[in-house]
């Protein structure tokens, strides 16, 4: 079994595996605000992982980049595509660790990603968990160490919970734009959400709507930060970060695959960003870029 790491502070519980560098646990006094799962795995669903160097998906796990097609392992058989990166099944390791009782606490996990025949570029990684009393703030940063530029993008993977039943909760996505999908979940169009299915900008019942799309135009609050935000009948939770560093969120609502909670992912770029270029980060030789987001109850 992996090492875990347990994080107090502001009445909340956060417990980090070395597997994955995944959130296993979060929990405020007794209420769980993502979806946990046993410290031995299996990990359900990407729960709690980092999805990098991409997120989602890299259509037909084929992409050309620097004048080269480069081939990825086929991880979602059903669609034929590359799903969710390189690291969320990978060994991490804690390299620094403080906790202070009912306080604050924090870990620090690193990761070397080796070059592979898909994805030929070393990078350096590392991630912090930080709690507070104003809720989970995780940091991810990333290094080019090679010599030459390398594609690159990331997210998380939490599933937030506010009861057993996703349709009863009530969302809240300020988005004034969402990617339409074709039947293997790449992209097809980018609408206006006014008028469709997916208008979320105020808060309202998921109900029936089956949600697996990536929103865009993220229109933020007075401190430059997006609000993502679900209630329930076990109260809510809410995730925040910075719409200029990370501009999509990709909302899941699990439809079908009897997994409790809602999957919010906020994202450097869209699905298949590696063959459209929309949003991909180019890493130069020696180049770092670090990302962050905040869960907290409502």
């Amino acid at each position: 079994m992996s090492r875990q790491f347990t994080l107090r502070g502001g009445g909340m519980r956060a417990e980090i595996s070395e597997w994955a560098a995944a959130l296993r646990v979060l929990r405020h006094g007794e209420r769980d605000l993502v979806t946990p799962w046993p410290a031995d795995g299996p990990i359900p669903h990407h729960s709690g992982t980092l999805l990098a160097p991409w997120p989602n998906r890299v259509g037909g796990a084929r992409y050309t980049f620097g004048g080269r097609t480069h081939l990825l392992p086929v991880n979602e058989k059903d669609r034929g595509n590359a799903l969710h990166g390189l690291v969320a099944d990978a060994a991490w390791e804690a390299v620094e660790w403080l906790a202070v009782e009912d306080e604050h606490g924090f870990v620090r996990l690193a990761h070397t990603l080796a070059p592979s025949p898909g994805y030929p570029f070393p990078l350096a990684l590392q991630v912090l968990y930080s709690l507070t009393a104003d809720g989970l703030t995780t940091t991810l940063t990333v290094e080019n160490t090679g010599e030459e530029a390398a594609p690159y993008g990331c997210a998380p993977h939490p599933w937030l919970l506010a009861g057993d039943r996703v349709e009863d909760y009530e969302l809240l996505v300020p988005a004034e734009r969402v990617l339409l999908t074709d039947d293997r979940l790449l992209p097809r169009s980018l609408e206006d959400v006014p008028g469709t299915p997916y208008d979320f900008r105020a808060p309202r019942t998921v109900g029936g709507t089956a949600l697996d799309h990536a929103f865009t135009g993220l229109v933020p609050g007075a401190d430059g930060l997006v609000r993502v935000r679900v209630r329930g009948p076990e109260g809510g939770v809410e995730m925040r970060w910075d719409a200029a560093a990370l501009p999509w969120v990709q909302v899941c609502t699990g439809t079908g695959l009897g997994h409790r909670g809602l999957a919010v992912e906020p994202m450097t770029c869209p699905p298949d960003a590696f063959n459209s270029g929309t949003d991909l980060i180019v890493l130069q030789p020696g180049d770092r870029v670090e990302t962050s987001w905040t869960i907290s109850p409502l």
